[in-house]
């Protein structure tokens, strides 16, 4: 029986035609499931459902989400987090099958897996040696805008990062996401307008990535987590309200280890004030 499934232009390129039609005509799709992104019980028979391609190195795992919680798209993950988010959700759905699919074309390259830090908790703060790639920390906390708490991830490297082929050591963080789209920020309680093509990845309840536009279209992790990241459930709760996530960045050094949510805002603050503080609002892809 068909199923009420939307399988995207981009993982109908990486499946293939044929792989796509038998998921679209029931041969490959569950009719319940557990959604990818909320984790609450699905059925592709009843209600729109997307399917979700994680893509490795190696392995590329098709699994299902309510329409309503994340469109249909590839993400690309590293290898070992694709093995790991494999494990999880077969725990989480014995019930459920799950189709594994070698991908039909290579997956975009994954940056290097940056350090990251949990929310409410410090970002990583481990200086960068010369010669030496910098890492990004990343802390998630609820920050006001006005009355309205939203959240946020601050985004902040170990060292100066620069263009490609520039060695002179150079910081260029902030410029290279102006390019990007990111605007500097003036104040705190300004919500930033939102950047298309950029998405925050949440699935399973934890924080997978932030995903910027591919060159040849889709998504690309810009960002990834080593393991998917607990949230704490007000984070999550003020992303799912407002759909949306606020992205600080901020150069090497500037806003640092911060364990409470009103002390980065003091040093987000205080970066404002030196102008050092880019921000973009990024949509929500998943609950």
């Amino acid at each position: 029986m068909p199923r009420m499934l939307d399988v995207s232009d981009e993982v109908r390129s990486e499946i293939g035609d044929d792989e796509a039609d038998r998921l679209l005509g029931g041969a490959h799709a569950p009719d319940s499931y557990e959604c990818t992104s909320c984790r609450t019980p699905g059925d592709s028979l009843q209600e729109p459902t997307s399917t979700v391609l994680f893509v490795g190195e190696e392995t590329a795992v098709l699994a299902f989400a309510h329409a309503r919680c994340i469109p249909s798209q590839v993400v690309p993950v590293a290898e070992e987090q694709l093995v790991g988010a494999v494990r999880s959700i077969s725990q989480a759905q014995t019930d459920t099958p799950m189709a594994t699919v070698p991908p039909t074309v290579p997956p975009t390259a994954a940056v290097p897996a940056p350090a990251t830090a949990a929310v409410g908790q410090p970002a990583p703060e481990r200086p960068t040696a010369p010669g030496q790639a910098a890492i990004l920390g990343i802390t998630c906390g609820l920050v006001l805008h006005g009355d309205t708490g939203h959240a946020a991830l601050v985004v902040e490297p170990t060292g100066p990062v620069g263009r490609p082929g520039n060695t002179s050591g150079t910081d260029e963080f902030l410029d290279l996401l102006q390019d990007a789209g990111f605007q500097p920020v003036t104040d705190i309680d300004r919500t930033p307008e939102q950047l298309a093509g950029w998405s925050v990845l949440v699935a399973m309840g934890k924080l997978h990535a932030i995903l910027q536009p591919a060159a040849a279209g889709g998504s690309t992790g810009w960002w990834q987590a080593h393991q998917p990241l607990q949230v704490t459930d007000a984070w999550r709760s003020a992303a799912n309200q407002l759909a949306e996530v606020t992205m600080y960045a901020v150069p090497a050094g500037m806003v640092g280890r911060q364990p409470r949510e009103d002390l980065l805002r003091q040093a987000l603050e205080r970066a404002i004030a030196m102008g050092q503080v880019v921000a973009a609002s990024l949509p929500l892809a998943g609950t």
